[in-house]
């Protein structure tokens, strides 16, 4: 008897009903729900091929957020970081260049400097 173990530990998921886990069952059953419900509410407006596309159409967003994950979150979890970050708090991140070793010698370089100053004076004057 052979069983398999994920690689990574924390990617395992349990699987409830029909080899799914519970958030994707639940969300095959509502896109399975709004598919049935437009096209009864759609069946006399639009032809069959029409309305299937629409069925297929209302459908695909339930599946996407029960079965997408991107870089270990769901896609309600991916839509409100691209939100948060393109959006909300969008941030132009300009380069100002810091030399933190002029910045701790900068009195002792202007000491010298005042004093190479006085010397050429003193010299010039002679």
């Amino acid at each position: 008897m052979e069983v398999k173990i994920n690689r990574e530990i924390r990617n395992y998921t349990e699987s409830i009903f029909f080899g799914l886990s519970l958030r994707q069952f639940v969300f095959s059953i509502l896109a399975c729900g709004v598919a049935v419900l437009l096209y009864f509410l759609l069946r006399g407006h639009f032809g069959i091929e029409t309305l299937s596309w629409v069925c297929i159409l209302g459908a695909s967003p339930f599946a996407a957020i029960g079965f997408v994950t991107y870089n270990g979150m769901t896609a309600e979890k991916f839509i409100y970081a691209y939100i948060k970050s393109e959006f909300l708090i969008p941030k132009n991140l300009t380069f100002k260049p810091v030399n933190f070793y002029y910045e701790l010698l900068k009195d002792k370089l202007e000491k010298e400097a005042d004093n190479s100053e006085n010397i050429k004076n003193t010299i010039q004057t002679r």
